[in-house]
C-alpha cells in the first residue's frame, strides 16, 4: 500500500512546475493531497472487498482496525485538499475565501468533489467512538453504503482534474484501479454470498438457548464441507426474515462443521441479536466467507493456551474441540464476570474431560487490588507458559488487557495471536 502512495507522489512530482508564487504553490500541494486521498479511497474499499486471500492471510480484525486508521488519514487528506484548493485559487483572483467557496461551487467537477467529501465526512463521524456507541448497527451500515457514492463523486471530480487527465496513460491506470476495487467489491460482496446461497441452500433448523441472553443457532445446508471453513473463522450472516434480512453480521463458528451443520453462538447486544432469538426453522441464510486468521495455521509450538473472555469463548470453542494435541499440551482459560455467564460450559469440561485438557474460570471482576489476568495470576495457572503459543478472543479492552499481561509474563510476541471481538 505504501508502494502505491510512493507511486502516487511520483506520478505528481513528474507534473510539478516549480514556482514561488503562493496561488502556485497552494495549488501543487492541492494536487498532491487530492491524489493521495483519492488513492486512500480506493485501499480503505480494498481492504474491506472480503477478498478471501486479504482476508485470511492478514486477519479480519488487523483489516479492519488499518481500514479505520486509513480512513482518518483519507479525511484529513480530503480536507487538506480542499482548503489548499481554495486558498489557491482565492490568491489567484485576489478574492476572499467566501466568495472563492461560492464560486467553486458552480464547477460540476468541484460541486461532485464537495458532496463527495461531505458523505465521506458523514461516514467518518459515525465511526467515531463516542458516536458509534450510540448508533445502531443498522444505522451504522447504512450510513458506511454512503461511501460507495462519496468515492465514485470523487473518481468524478479526479477525471476532470489536470493531474489525472493530463496524460492517456495516466488516465487510462487510474481508471483500471478503480474499475479493479469496483469489480472485486462487487464479486466478494454481492455475487459469491448469493453464488453461495444458492449452491449450499443454507437454512436455520434449530435455535436453542445457552443462558442469559444467548443463542445457539444451528443451520444446515448441501456441501457445506465445500465451504472449507475451519475452526476460529468467521462467516458474515445475513438471516432472510423480516427485520433481519437488511444487516449482515459477523459470527464465528462455535463448533466445528459437521453433518454440513454450521453452528453460532450469538449473545443479544443490540435489536438485530436480540431478535436471533426468534429466528424460525426453515429461515434462509446468505452467509459470506469464512474469514479470519485465528486457525490452527498460526500454531508454531506443542503446547497452547486459548484465552476467552466473553461471547469470545466461541472460536476458542471450536478449536479446544479441535487442535491436535495430547494430553497437557492444551488448556482453555474462560474470562467472565460471575459463573451465569459463562456459555457452553458443559461442552466445555466434556472436551477438556475427552482430551486430558486444561479448563480454569477466571470469574469476579477486575479491580486494582487483583485481576485475573495478571502476569502472575496466568503463570500460577499455566507454569511454562511462556512456551506455549497463546490464541486470545474476547472484547477489545479485554484482549489488550490480556495481551499486556503475557507479554510482561514472557510470551513473545510472535507467539500471541488475538482476535478483537466486537459486534
Amino acid at each position: 500500500m505504501l508502494g502505491g502512495a510512493f507511486a502516487v507522489t511520483a506520478l505528481w512530482a513528474a507534473q510539478v512546475e516549480p514556482s514561488a508564487r503562493l496561488d502556485v504553490l497552494c495549488a501543487t500541494a492541492a494536487h498532491l493531497t487530492g491524489l493521495l486521498a483519492g488513492y486512500g479511497i480506493l485501499v480503505m474499499l480494498f481492504l474491506m472487498a472480503r477478498v478471501p486471500a486479504v482476508e485470511h492471510g492478514v486477519g479480519a480484525d488487523l483489516l479492519a482496525r488499518r481500514h479505520a486508521l486509513g480512513g482518518r488519514y483519507v479525511l484529513s487528506l480530503c480536507a487538506a485538499h480542499a482548503l489548499l484548493a481554495l486558498c489557491a485559487y482565492a490568491a489567484h483572483t485576489g478574492t476572499d475565501l467566501l466568495s472563492t467557496a461560492l464560486g467553486l461551487l458552480g464547477y460540476p467537477g468541484v460541486a461532485a468533489a464537495s458532496a463527495g467529501t461531505v458523505l465521506l465526512a458523514a461516514v467518518g463521524a459515525t465511526s467515531a467512538r463516542a458516536l458509534r456507541r450510540r448508533v445502531s448497527h443498522e444505522t451504522w451500515r447504512a450510513v458506511h453504503l454512503l461511501t460507495y457514492l462519496g468515492a465514485a463523486l470523487a473518481f468524478a471530480h479526479q477525471l476532470a482534474g489536470p493531474d489525472v487527465a493530463a496524460g492517456v496513460l495516466t488516465l487510462w491506470l487510474w481508471s483500471l484501479l478503480h474499475a479493479t476495487v469496483a469489480v472485486l467489491l462487487g464479486w466478494y460482496r454481492l455475487v459469491v454470498p448469493v453464488r453461495q446461497a444458492l449452491r449450499h441452500s443454507l437454512r436455520v433448523t434449530e435455535v436453542r438457548g445457552e443462558g442469559p441472553g444467548v443463542v445457539s443457532v444451528t443451520v444446515q445446508g448441501i456441501g457445506v464441507d465445500q465451504l472449507r471453513a475451519e475452526p476460529g473463522q468467521f462467516f458474515r450472516w445475513r438471516f432472510l426474515q423480516r427485520r433481519l434480512w437488511r444487516t449482515a453480521l459477523p459470527f464465528s463458528l462455535s463448533a466445528p462443521v459437521r453433518d454440513d451443520m454450521l453452528r453460532i453462538t450469538v449473545k443479544a447486544a443490540g435489536d438485530h441479536t436480540r431478535r436471533m432469538r426468534r429466528l424460525r426453522p426453515g429461515t434462509r441464510v446468505l452467509a459470506a466467507g469464512p474469514f479470519g486468521a485465528l486457525t490452527a495455521h498460526r500454531r508454531t509450538r506443542r503446547k497452547v493456551l486459548l484465552l476467552a473472555g466473553g461471547v469470545g469463548i466461541t472460536p476458542m470453542r471450536a478449536l479446544f474441540e479441535t487442535l491436535p494435541g495430547g494430553p497437557g499440551d492444551l488448556t482453555l482459560l474462560y474470562r467472565a464476570g460471575s459463573a451465569e455467564q459463562l456459555v457452553l460450559r458443559e461442552e466445555l469440561e466434556a472436551i477438556a474431560a475427552r482430551r486430558g485438557a486444561g479448563l480454569h474460570y477466571l470469574l469476579g471482576r477486575s479491580d486494582a487490588a487483583f485481576s485475573p489476568l495478571a502476569p502472575q495470576a496466568l503463570r500460577n495457572l499455566v507454569p511454562d507458559l511462556a512456551e506455549h503459543d497463546v490464541y486470545v478472543c474476547g472484547p477489545p479492552g479485554m484482549t489488550a488487557a490480556a495481551t499486556t499481561a503475557l507479554l510482561r509474563a514472557g510470551v513473545p510476541a510472535q507467539h500471541i495471536h488475538a482476535e478483537h471481538f466486537t459486534l
